[in-house]
């Protein structure tokens, strides 16, 4: 529905006041009008009451045949006075449509009809030239009436599709932000996979050519191939489900980042000009090769946030824990000298693609804006014992 045809439904509350003020203008309209008619033409007086009972049944429809029950009510108020409510209401919703032609023969009927009336009624003692500019009076505020709740009508209509589409956009980013971390660690995997597959092959081969090794040896090397090959069952396990048809998928890749690298992760943050505390009480060395991915990428995108919205602030990263506890990862910076959390990112594809991996590792990862104005990211990944 486009927003020039928007029409908000209406409560019991809406229908009651409408009623209540179709009811009063039909009985200002027909007050005087009334006496004379129960006194010298009785069987008016009760046509007056079926036409503007049959208006106000008429109204009920205004919405989906604004101008036929506009021109309809317009034309029985030529003979009611009650009719008057009714044809003012249908014209007001009529307007609202801001149709021009055809507001301009509604009015123009309403407007007969409230002459006809007038000419008709024997209780009349205004001058004609007053007569006539009162209806176009009134006429006119209820066709402007009706103009102004169109406009508010589009309005509000443009800004809720405005809204529903920036949400739509914002659910295609994020579905598009957690499909490319996905991608990503499929990637990962599959480097460190072809890794461990290619150790496997390699000892096995050794074992069918060569003749001259040790029984000793044979065990080492048979050892080799079976931790391989049961991590390699580990990694294929956690990759399982994550689809693989972006081009380029087949094109190798750098090595992956490991725990170990965010000592040379902070140190280039630092030669780039960030305060960086690193503070860490476990050994990166003996961190889990998936779980020191993860912690990579975390800490990474980290520094790279407070570098665009905090720049020259102190950047503290925490990491604690251990086998079989977990690991948990905190990096806090304070909020920039004047910003509050409205200044930070609006999308926040980043951190969606973080907390898609924390997820697809096992674990979580938050994010919030502390009362002293410090922004926190928090994750927690599992750590086998």
């Amino acid at each position: 529905m486009k927003a020039t045809e928007y029409q908000p439904p209406l409560t019991w509350w809406s229908h009651t006041w409408r009623l209540v003020l179709v009811l009063g203008i039909s009985a200002a309209a027909w007050s005087g009008l009334a006496a004379w008619q129960w006194e010298h033409d009785r069987p008016w007086f009760f046509l007056d009451l079926v036409i503007g009972a049959i208006t106000l049944v008429l109204v009920w429809w205004r919405r989906s045949h604004p101008f036929g029950v506009a021109m309809i009510t317009g034309a029985l108020a030529a003979v009611s006075g009650t009719a008057g409510g009714p044809a003012t209401l249908a014209l007001v919703s009529l307007s609202t449509t801001r149709r021009w032609r055809q507001i301009i023969p509604a009015a123009i009927v309403n407007l007969l009809g409230g002459l006809a009336i007038e000419v008709v009624n024997p209780t009349e003692t205004e001058l004609p030239g007053v007569v006539v500019v009162a209806l176009v009076a009134i006429i006119g505020v209820a066709v402007g009436w009706g103009l102004y709740i169109g406009s508010r009508r589009e309005l509000l209509a443009t800004l809720r599709e405005r809204a529903d589409t920036a949400e739509a956009e914002q659910a295609i980013r994020v579905s598009q932000a957690r499909v490319a971390e996905r991608t990503r660690i499929a990637r990962e995997m599959h480097d460190v996979l072809a890794h461990r597959i290619s150790l496997v092959t390699m000892h096995a081969g050794a074992l069918s050519y060569r003749d001259d090794l040790s029984p000793d040896q044979v065990r080492a090397t048979a050892e080799v191939i079976q931790q391989n090959s049961h991590q390699a069952l580990v990694d294929l396990r956690e990759v399982l489900g994550i689809l693989r048809d972006e081009p380029g998928d087949a094109d190798p890749e750098l090595p992956q980042p490991s725990a170990v690298d965010l000592r040379t992760l902070v140190a280039e943050a630092r030669r780039s000009g960030m305060r960086v505390d690193n503070q860490h009480a476990i050994a990166l060395d003996g961190m889990p090769e998936g779980v020191g991915r993860t912690v990579y990428r975390i800490v990474q995108e980290a520094l790279t946030n407070a570098r665009k919205h905090a720049p020259d602030t102190r950047v503290v990263v925490n990491l604690f824990g251990g086998p079989g506890d977990g690991l948990e990862v905190e990096v806090r910076n304070p909020l920039q000298v004047g910003s509050t959390h409205l200044d930070l990112p609006v999308s926040g594809l980043g951190l969606i693609g973080l907390q898609e991996r924390a997820v697809l590792a096992g674990g979580r990862l938050t994010h919030r804006v502390t009362p002293e104005q410090e922004f926190v990211l928090h994750a927690w990944l599992p750590w086998p014992a």
